[in-house]
């Protein structure tokens, strides 16, 4: 899974209030993923078959692979 950088932000927040902001995140992910789940595997099998490689490694210039419709 790529890994960006994130600037931390100017303000603090509890933290019962990172908890619930953290669980929240999750399950959005989480139903995102269940709803697109087969796209998401089409897409990751189709860079597969194309490189023959996987698409969570880096490209040999050391950049992951981004979709073409960005």
């Amino acid at each position: 899974m790529p890994k960006r950088s994130v600037p931390l932000p100017g303000y603090a927040v509890s933290d019962e209030a990172a908890a619930y902001i953290a669980d929240a995140l999750m399950n959005l992910a989480l139903q995102f993923e269940a709803v697109h789940l087969a796209q998401i595997r089409r897409y990751h099998q189709a860079i597969v078959q194309e490189k023959g490689r996987d698409p969570a490694q880096p490209s040999p210039s050391g950049k992951l692979r981004r979709s073409k419709n960005r």
